[in-house]
């Protein structure tokens, strides 16, 4: 095994951190937005979107801490583009979901036969991502 990069883990864990805690306010909006027929399942999804984006920054906030880091008080930028059809609503989402594991590859790059923990957790996340972006694929089919 090679040695862990700790300074680049580091940073990227920052980095992701910022961005699954934008996702908390992204989702956390959305399901404020949502309207219509269909409003209240769609709700739900957002709802544990946001759940979910927290429980992610909670879980590298301790790995981050764990490898001497600090964890960062910032939050990713949130582009508000005020288009809140659940189309539109949707597609941000998705491009949302396709930046985050992008981030997750970058560091399993870093982690990768340097930490067998951090490898096995940044695979865990990078399948929960793509499983996400399956998800909204499906949920945007109706709009096609």
């Amino acid at each position: 095994m090679r040695e862990l990069d700790q300074e680049k883990a580091i940073h990227l864990l920052n980095t992701i951190m910022e961005f699954e805690l934008a996702g908390v306010v992204r989702y956390t909006h959305y399901s404020l937005m949502v309207t219509g027929p269909n409003r209240i399942p769609i709700v739900t999804f957002f709802k544990l979107q946001a759940t979910e984006s927290l429980t992610h920054a909670q879980q590298v906030g301790e790995i981050l801490t764990g490898l001497e880091g600090h964890p960062t008080l910032r939050v990713a930028p949130i582009e508000e583009t005020y288009k809140h059809a659940v189309k539109d609503i949707l597609e941000e989402t998705l491009h949302h979901e396709k930046k985050a594991l992008l981030l997750y590859k970058e560091l399993l790059d870093v982690v990768e036969n340097a930490s067998v923990y951090l490898e096995e957790f940044v695979r865990t996340m990078i399948g929960t991502e793509e499983m996400h972006t399956i998800e909204i694929k499906k949920m945007l089919r109706d709009f096609s």
